[in-house]
């Protein structure tokens, strides 16, 4: 390949193969390359200027993937926002990532009408039908599909999953006006996950308004492969697109693993799929057993990264290495991987501190320098914010969430290391650990229980069997001071854990 790569390149190539299919809808590369060009046109007429931002709500739409592009050749920042938020959690986004416009599909419609939007803003209407919005149908119809003669770069602006607190927008300047290249959204992930060629059948899983998932279609059509998107997670349903479709790349969060390996046995024993040669996962810690599983069932075609919206660095680790290296997310693949103690000094192998990296142009959060500076060391490390050490050989093992920690009696308790003890009872479908306010303490932890199964008795056995394996795994200070069964676990479309909701629970829950 050469060093440029696009989706216009492809357009241009071979105009009439298959670039993205959702449903039942599937766009060619011409068609795809005409739409963006046509909706950067449509940006360009209302005014908006390079360097304002613009926000959009649509699902997993083909007009979601062609705004990205639109946005990349008109010299703006997009936000996409996420369609499964309260109507006051958009309205925040839109406001503190200054759009000037937010482009709403119509499958939005009730969240749109429950929206109180800011004075001033541009409301567009993407396939019509939104009272109050303009109806882009008939310009984006007129608007030339035909590239524009001054396209300088624009960029993602995505927000961080808000899963302790608000989301942050992961704000950088924009690259030069003159600059022509391979996106930078594309070219790390074209490299680093293998998805260039007009070979890759790629199957997205979750929603495209989310960094990861969004970023890797991007990639996909810059590198001329063919983008599969789902609607919605169905486990069955996915099983079946990769056979029919004759996958060869494919992108999970582990609770999606958790619904694979819960199909009927003869469902999973029946699946084939000979092209299916890389399964991506990230986004979340996975159980080392889920994982193991998973290898046993599709072969060693496992690849997990660990990363962040933030995008200061990145580690992978293949499967033969996590079968060797149970719990590693892997080594460093982009920028300088260090772990730092609480004063930014490195620490060496073995000792667990503040993962950080080096190497990559730094970040900023949007209008929150101190947030930037909470995640920014004094020699200018930078941070997700998680805990972790590194062995001998560099491979990163994460113990938690700076943000999460609980300190319990001055002692410093890590939930995922709870979380990984408790997951071994039987009967655990999945668990998080929070802290609760204590006076003797301070904070204690308690722990929410999905049980694989719900009967009397089993949630009986289920409560003794925790209890037995808190006494036998952990420290008195880490067991749990309560236990609550729960039905499931609030976490977002990308399978993060959301725990600042898991407190709203202890009304509701059982406990023990």
């Amino acid at each position: 390949m050469d060093e440029l790569l696009d989706l216009r390149r492809h357009a241009a190539a071979e105009p009439t193969r298959c670039a993205l299919v959702c449903g039942d809808e599937r766009l060619s590369y011409g068609e795809l390359e005409a739409l963006a060009n046509r909706l950067a046109a449509v940006l360009r007429a209302r005014g908006l200027q390079r360097g304002e931002h613009i926000a959009s709500l649509v699902g997993n739409r083909p007009e979601g993937l062609a705004l990205a592009w639109a946005a990349w050749r008109t010299g703006l920042y997009l936000t996409p926002v996420s369609t499964a938020l309260a109507p006051a959690e958009v309205r925040y986004l839109v406001d503190d990532c200054d759009a000037k416009a937010v482009i709403v599909d119509k499958d939005q419609t009730s969240l749109a009408a429950a929206v109180v939007w800011p004075e001033g803003l541009q409301r567009l209407a993407l396939r019509g039908g939104l009272a109050g919005f303009d109806d882009l149908r008939a310009e984006t119809a007129a608007a030339s599909p035909q590239p524009a003669a001054h396209e300088p770069p624009g960029a993602l602006m995505m927000y961080t999953s808000g899963t302790t607190g608000a989301p942050k927008g992961v704000h950088r300047p924009l690259l030069p006006a003159d600059w022509r290249g391979t996106p930078p959204f594309a070219a790390d992930l074209i490299a680093l996950f293998g998805v260039g060629g007009s070979d890759v059948r790629y199957l997205s899983t979750a929603p495209l308004y989310h960094a990861a998932p969004l970023r890797v279609a991007l990639a996909v059509t810059a590198g001329g492969g063919t983008v599969f998107v789902m609607d919605r997670f169905d486990a069955g349903a996915a099983l079946d697109l990769i056979e029919r479709e004759a996958i060869t790349h494919s992108q999970w969060v582990p609770v999606m693993f958790q619904r694979l390996l819960a199909l009927p046995a003869e469902r999973r024993a029946r699946h084939h799929a000979p092209a299916h040669r890389t399964a991506i996962h990230g986004a979340a810690p996975c159980p080392p057993a889920v994982k193991r599983a998973m290898i046993d069932w599709w072969g060693p075609i496992l690849l997990e990264y660990y990363s962040g919206s933030e995008g200061i660095g990145l580690t992978l680790i293949t499967s033969e290495e996590a079968l060797q290296r149970p719990g590693s997310v892997g080594r460093a693949r982009k920028g300088t991987l260090h772990i730092a103690d609480p004063e930014g000094r490195a620490l060496s192998a073995g000792e667990t501190g503040l993962v950080c990296f080096s190497g990559i142009a730094p970040f900023a959060y949007h209008k929150a320098p101190e947030k930037t500076a909470s995640r920014t060391l004094p020699q200018g490390w930078q941070t997700f914010g998680d805990i972790g050490h590194v062995d001998a050989d560099g491979y990163l093992y994460l113990t938690d969430r700076l943000d999460d920690m609980i300190i319990s009696g001055g002692v410093n308790l890590y939930p995922q290391e709870i979380e990984a003890a408790l997951r071994e009872a039987p009967g655990v479908w999945d668990v998080a650990v929070v802290g609760v306010p204590d006076e003797r303490f301070g904070e204690r932890p308690v722990a929410f229980v999905v049980p694989a199964r719900w009967h009397a008795a089993g949630v009986d056995t289920l409560l003794a069997e925790l209890l037995a394996q808190a006494e036998q795994r952990l420290g008195r200070l880490k067991r749990p001071d309560a236990f609550y069964l729960v039905e499931d676990l609030p976490r977002s479309p990308t399978g993060k854990l959301l725990r600042r909701r898991l407190r709203d629970l202890l009304p509701k829950a059982n406990g023990a």
